[in-house]
């Protein structure tokens, strides 16, 4: 879990652009909304755990808005200059319940013009705002054709008399709104005198053209929905019980007592740390598909979640010894504890205890055989990309960036599609089968995604690996390639080859990456994929795992502790409790 303290941003990185879009924009971030959807997101939480005990009504006025708005930056002990953002989350949240139960028909969705890429944009404007070409330069595109897709009239304006005029033909109930803070705050007294329900998303620049926003909060408000059942969901809470199934108590009870020195060491090994992103996957997604949704979790369920949890755990055995990696969680990796054939076996036996686990399930027959067909071809495919980066291994070349991806969606996204699929299944193979192609798409652009996390995750000396020293194919270092000439080009041919030239230190080639652009391109394709899964979303019919899965991609690339909570909070951080608020 990563720490963050939530000040002002020095910097600010691209916010995902669509994949064949390839310019580069030079962006001036705004001093006054957080830059990193890491802040972004648990400002957010933090003022939803506020609305939920606090319970403020709207419409609101301005000043009392305010006031509560410099309670939480007082709370969150953030700098002042973001109470403005802080009041407009206040003022969505507030309206939250009320814009889910208003039919999408009854919305308007408002997006403004400079979203477009302004040199290049082909629509022209009428009297009521832009009239988009559909060129596929910027996201009004998407955002425009998901919207009027559920039903939404979408508007590419800006103005208060559009809006005031829209909401006085009775058409109107609801407004999601994309906007500059200025032009929310003039349009804020507006909305209250209508007792509108109406939510807004910042823009994150300055400056009028070229602008870009949290697009993941947009798609969350465009389909928030009465319908999705699982939108009160408290994931935190679903992922401490996760985790809870890995205690040695727990495990005892789900998958029987340890028998011999082997099950002992392949159980402190699954009990060891990790995220557990793919058991709470497997969790979420039978939590969106199942019938009812308030019954407690079956114990069933443990024993698939615990099933994707072993097959896992034992792939990260099999990559430890072929990459030879001597530390895993901080620790001495299972073979270096136990020498290569206890690891290998124990390996072997999670792989072994992971179908156990699902056959002794109570799922139907039927079930039980699409489970395990499922989890065989995900096992197959993780070792086909696995075995790629061996044979790569033997004879190392420059990969291209494209190369590095495609052996990221071989190796990450097989696990976390087995994971969705499982639990889908276990909820019922008609379900599955509803749902099977948007998780394999959804599962691609996660893995890589997360994958390309962790090489940026493992830069600099607070990493837990380096690909660098590790001589394991990286984004970072195939960018850095691709951008380099002469010498420098050649250095870095050189580290492929895994021939680092002596005296040339880890430090040297990282130094490279920020001078390259390789760091920025990464983190780019990064939201790019995150984006992408959120894309993938769009035609799911399902209410509940829509939203979920969109929730879920929230959570997963925003798992950090905030610094500066109120003293409460803070002293039961101290004491080893730590509480987040309810995403």
């Amino acid at each position: 879990m990563q720490t963050i303290e939530l000040k002002p941003a020095g910097s600010f990185n691209p916010v995902a652009v669509p994949r064949h879009v390839v310019q580069q924009r030079v962006r001036t971030p705004k001093k006054n909304i957080p830059q990193t959807s890491i802040e972004r997101s648990h400002i957010l939480q933090v003022v939803r755990h506020y609305v939920a005990e606090y319970n403020p009504v709207p419409p609101m006025p301005t000043d009392e808005l305010k006031q509560h708005a410099d309670k939480l930056v007082e709370l969150l002990k953030c700098d002042a200059i973001y109470r403005d953002y802080i009041g407009v989350l206040l003022n969505n949240e507030m309206w939250r319940e009320s814009l889910a139960s208003v039919p999408y028909e009854r919305r308007l969705l408002l997006l403004p013009k400079c979203l477009r890429v302004e040199a290049k944009c082909p629509a022209p404007f009428d009297e009521f705002g832009l009239l988009c070409k559909q060129c596929g330069l910027c996201t009004i595109q998407d955002l425009q054709a998901e919207a009027e897709k559920l039903g939404y009239a979408v508007l590419v304006a800006e103005g208060s008399a559009i809006v005031m005029s829209l909401i006085q033909t009775g058409k109107i109930e609801a407004i999601v709104g994309v906007s500059c803070l200025p032009v929310l705050e003039r349009a804020f007294p507006y909305m209250e005198a209508a007792a509108i329900p109406g939510v807004a998303v910042p823009l994150l620049q300055d400056d009028c053209i070229d602008t870009t926003v949290d697009l993941d909060w947009v798609w969350e408000y465009i389909h928030l929905t009465s319908d999705d059942q699982t939108r009160r969901l408290d994931l935190s809470a679903l992922r401490d019980d996760v985790d809870f199934w890995f205690s040695p108590a727990s495990l005892d009870v789900i998958m029987g007592n340890a028998e011999g020195e082997s099950e002992r060491i392949a159980r402190e090994w699954l009990m060891r740390a990790g995220k557990r992103w793919r058991p709470f996957l497997t969790a979420s997604a039978y939590q969106a598909l199942r019938g009812d949704k308030n019954k407690p979790l079956p114990d069933d369920l443990k024993k698939i979640a615990v099933a994707v949890e072993c097959f896992h755990k034992a792939s990260l055995i099999h990559d430890d010894i072929e990459d030879n990696d001597s530390l895993r969680y901080g620790e001495k990796t299972l073979h270096e504890e136990y020498g290569v054939a206890i690891a290998l076996n124990v390996g072997d036996l999670l792989i072994g205890e992971g179908y156990r686990l699902i056959a002794a399930s109570k799922a139907s027959a039927e079930q039980k055989a699409e489970m395990m067909m499922v989890a065989a071809q995900g096992q197959r495919q993780l070792c086909r990309g696995q075995g790629a980066e061996l044979c790569w291994a033997r004879s190392p070349q420059p990969l291209s960036s494209g190369q590095v991806l495609d052996i990221f969606r071989s190796k990450t996204a097989p696990a976390f599609e087995v994971a969705l699929r499982l639990g889908a299944l276990y909820a019922g193979t008609d379900e599955h089968e509803e749902v099977s192609d948007v998780l394999r798409d959804y599962s691609e652009a996660l893995g890589i995604a997360y994958q390309i996390r962790d090489d940026l995750s493992d830069l600099g000396e607070g990493g837990e690996t380096n690909d660098i020293a590790g001589l394991r194919p990286s984004l970072l270092l195939a960018v850095a390639h691709e951008k380099a000439k002469d010498a420098q080009k050649e250095l870095l041919a050189s580290v492929w080859r895994r021939q680092l030239p002596t005296g040339t230190t880890t430090k040297d080639i990282e130094a490279l990456y920020t001078e390259l652009a390789a760091v920025d391109r990464a983190r780019t394709l990064l939201e790019t994929y995150k984006e992408e899964g959120i894309r993938c979303l769009r035609d799911l019919e399902n209410p509940n795992l829509k939203g979920l899965l969109r929730r879920v991609l929230g959570k997963i690339f925003n798992d950090v502790e905030i610094k500066g909570w109120c003293k409460e909070q803070e002293e039961k951080n101290a004491a080893g409790k730590i509480e987040l608020p309810m995403v």
